[in-house]
């Protein structure tokens, strides 16, 4: 099973990302994770990334399809995988296509979320993430049970540079016409199907299950 999540920061992508991950038994691999994890770490990839990142601008696409061509060779993505915010680029696009067909593989499906962009920018600037861990809260739709700690480990939880108000806007000029080149892409292939984000998160679920071949008659849990 292989999945592409397509949408705006905010869509929801990493939400309903793990809801299938679950459900079909592959990895989520995430670019934001990634990178974030790199930041930590202080690895020259993670600190080189984090200055694009902190001005709301795209990683260049060389250093992006590296990093997660060379993910999506490890082994527990053998029965599949889930991409969550790759690819961002019609060259990312390419790339994959052309990893994949090294193995004689194309995606299953490409689900592309789209969110009116007012409720965008409610989403993003009410989001914390824990300083450790990096789940995830909101201010309004999921508080943690104390506020400013993490309800998995206390640790502090913090406003991401990328997810503050004027950071938010830029990150969304950027990222819109990129996003509609990339899922023009896969509706010329024939795999792009475009799911309501602004509904309840079990109604997405539910559109994203009845998109993917073969899994419409699946219950939603």
């Amino acid at each position: 099973m292989i999945l592409i999540l397509l949408g705006p920061p905010g869509a929801g992508k990493g939400t309903q990302a793990r809801v299938l991950s679950e459900r079909f038994g592959v990895p989520v691999i995430s670019t934001g994770e990634i990178l974030r994890a790199a930041a930590r770490k202080g690895t020259p990839f993670g600190i080189q990334a984090k200055t694009y990142t902190d001005r709301g601008e795209l990683v260049p696409d060389d250093l992006i399809i590296s990093v997660v061509l060379d993910r999506l060779n490890e082994t527990d993505c053998a029965k599949g995988f889930l991409l969550d915010g790759f690819p961002r680029t019609v060259q990312q696009a390419r790339a994959l296509d052309r990893s994949l067909a090294d193995h004689g593989l194309r995606p299953d499906a490409v689900l592309h979320l789209v969110v009116d962009r007012e409720e965008l920018v409610r989403r993003l600037s009410g989001r914390r993430v824990c300083s450790r861990c990096g789940e995830s809260y909101h201010l309004v739709s999921r508080p943690p049970r104390q506020p400013g700690v993490c309800d998995l480990d206390g640790a502090p939880l913090i406003q991401r540079d990328d997810d503050k108000p004027e950071t938010i806007r830029q990150r969304l000029m950027v990222s819109e016409t990129d996003t509609a080149r990339v899922a023009q892409y896969y509706a010329d292939q024939g795999l792009l199907s475009t799911i309501d984000g602004n509904v309840p998160p079990e109604q997405v679920t539910a559109a994203m299950l009845a998109a993917i071949p073969g899994k419409a008659e699946e219950p939603v849990s």
